[in-house]
């Protein structure tokens, strides 16, 4: 654990008992808990809710927004939902999102990227109403026109991520094909080096059943030539 967090805890175990030593009576103090319990189920649901591919979503802010919010939002959350801090058995998982869209925001170029997907679905949103960047809903965005972005920003999201999966679909392919033609090289190159070396190893062979041959026709030859011979006499 980090030395920041580890004193936000430290902070929170401190706050919290003080709070004990104000509330003496049973109930208050089974209030507190259960009011306690309910918040952070309440936040562990809307983090397993968001929209995951949107990181801004995961943490509750709105994109722009400086990287002070964000480690400040992340620390706050994610020590209200610990799975140490709460019996919560979704809190590992909530837990694990929250932290893969910190990480995600403080990433420069993924950052960048999804400030892209942002920006255009607001740019579509724009031109599907025929609105410019001085109309009052684009300069100062009601509630329905973020419904409508946030919305948009789904699709565009979505449609990145299926171009991200089938770009690397066709990579792996690409990379498939190129690694079975190096395999088939390789195993021709193997071929021939194993015929050569075979060939090498039966030459003396080749060698000694090309002098037999040699041998037997020369001695075919000299047998017909006994045969013309005539007798004397």
């Amino acid at each position: 654990m980090a030395e920041d967090d580890a004193d936000a805890f430290a902070d929170l175990e401190k706050e919290a008992k003080e709070f004990d030593k104000v509330l003496s009576l049973p109930t208050l103090r089974l209030s507190a808990l259960l009011l306690s319990r309910a918040i952070k189920d309440t936040e562990i649901d809307r983090i397993l809710k968001a929209f995951k591919l949107d990181a801004y979503a995961v943490l509750d802010l709105q994109p722009g927004v400086p990287d002070s919010d964000i480690k400040r939002v992340y620390r706050t959350k994610s020590l209200l939902i610990h799975p140490d801090k709460t019996s919560n058995p979704s809190a590992p998982d909530a837990f694990d999102r929250l932290k893969k869209a910190q990480t995600s925001l403080m990433d420069e170029k993924e950052r960048a990227r999804l400030d892209e997907a942002i920006a255009d679905a607001r740019m579509l949103i724009m031109r599907e109403r025929k609105l410019t960047t001085d109309s009052p809903e684009v300069k100062e965005p009601n509630e329905e026109f973020r419904k409508a972005w946030r919305e948009k920003s789904k699709v565009v999201l979505i449609d990145n991520e299926m171009r991200r999966r089938k770009r690397l679909k066709a990579q792996m392919q690409e990379e498939g094909r190129q690694q079975k033609k190096e395999d088939e090289e390789l195993a021709e190159r193997k071929r021939k080096r194993e015929h050569e070396q075979s060939w090498e190893q039966t030459r003396e062979q080749r060698i000694g059943s090309w002098r037999d041959f040699q041998k037997g026709i020369k001695g075919e030859g000299e047998k017909k030539k006994k045969k013309k011979l005539k007798p004397i006499g």
